[in-house]
């Protein structure tokens, strides 16, 4: 055996230790990417599960053309007003005015606050209100 069998073992062998070295850092670095996606998943559902939400009032007033709802915040979460969606009969609205406890100016909707949305339209006979965890609540409208 010449230089040259040893020569091969020892390229060889520093092969495997550079393939053993990329293995495991990349093996670690799934692992944490793993670990903090598991994380933030139980942080939504923690989330999901205190967050909950109650129509109070729904009334369309047939006479001005406008819809009048209440919603209260009844969870432990504070929720964000523009990442709530209204529902009017199936359809997606976003042309409603929002305000929380008379708050034109504020993204908060705090634990025991209430929103108020006034839009105008065509009577409706159902509303719906999704929060962004996807807890929602749906009622029927009084007409006025």
């Amino acid at each position: 055996m010449g230089f040259g069998v040893s020569g091969a073992t020892a390229i060889i062998f520093l092969g495997l230790f550079i393939a053993g070295g990329t293995l495991i850092t990349t093996t670690s670095t799934t692992f944490e990417e793993v670990d903090e996606a598991h994380d933030e998943r139980q942080e939504q559902l923690l989330d999901r599960r205190n967050t909950e939400i109650a129509v109070e009032t729904a009334r369309y007033n047939s006479t001005t053309g406008t819809l009048n709802l209440s919603v209260s915040n009844e969870g432990s979460t504070t929720l964000s007003v523009n990442g709530t969606t209204l529902l009017v009969d199936n359809q997606y609205e976003s042309t409603a005015s929002a305000r929380v406890d008379g708050i034109t100016a504020t993204d908060l909707w705090e634990p025991g606050e209430s929103m108020t949305l006034n839009l105008t339209l065509a009577e409706p006979s159902r509303v719906k209100i999704v929060t962004e965890q996807g807890v929602a609540d749906t009622s029927d409208v009084t007409v006025t």
